[in-house]
């Protein structure tokens, strides 16, 4: 875990944009082909929702992935995920350019990673997040380490995480339970 004086809580309430990566983040880091060559993935459904709900409150989501499928796109456009970089070779620079279009500083941004790829990204953002099968190194390198594996309900639980600090989940929750068919 990186060493700081901030506590979780305090980089928690700063956090306006996430910024996530694909495959082990937001799938199991499975990569899967169909005899015509397409490449398939399994996205966390409960990821999705915590999204949606995440977006409703003004927040706003980055993807930024060294890999490119069509899915991708496909999931981004139905959570409405509008920063969207795909085989971004250089991820920092990718995340420069999304800082940059997001006009945010890197203590709003919450980036999410599970390798080694994802080091210099969780370098340097004010909350940075391992997944719980995450490599060590990235481990060592995060403010938080969720319970829940990648593509399993990790970008979920940021986000509980998240807003549970900023004081934000449970209204979310009582708003969705106060609904009425009226």
């Amino acid at each position: 875990m990186l060493e700081s004086a901030k506590s979780l809580a305090d980089r928690c309430r700063a956090v306006e944009l996430l910024v996530l990566d694909v495959d082990g983040v937001l799938t199991d880091g499975s990569i899967i082909y169909s005899d015509a060559g397409q490449e398939l993935k399994k996205f966390h459904v409960r990821d999705g929702s915590g999204l949606k709900l995440w977006h409703s409150l003004g927040k706003r989501t980055a993807i930024v992935t060294g890999r490119s499928s069509r899915v991708v796109d496909v999931r981004a456009a139905e959570l409405m995920i509008g920063l969207v970089t795909q085989g971004a070779a250089d991820k920092l620079a990718a995340y420069r350019k999304v800082l940059r279009d997001a006009q945010l500083s890197v203590e709003q941004v919450c980036c999410v990673g599970d390798d080694m790829p994802d080091l210099p990204l969780l370098h340097h953002c004010g909350l940075a997040v391992a997944v719980a099968d995450a490599c060590s190194e990235a481990k060592a390198d995060a403010h938080y380490v969720t319970r829940a594996a990648g593509g399993r309900g990790a970008v979920r639980e940021t986000i509980e995480l998240i807003l549970g600090c900023q004081g934000q989940w449970q209204k979310a929750i009582e708003h969705l339970r106060n609904q009425s068919l009226e």
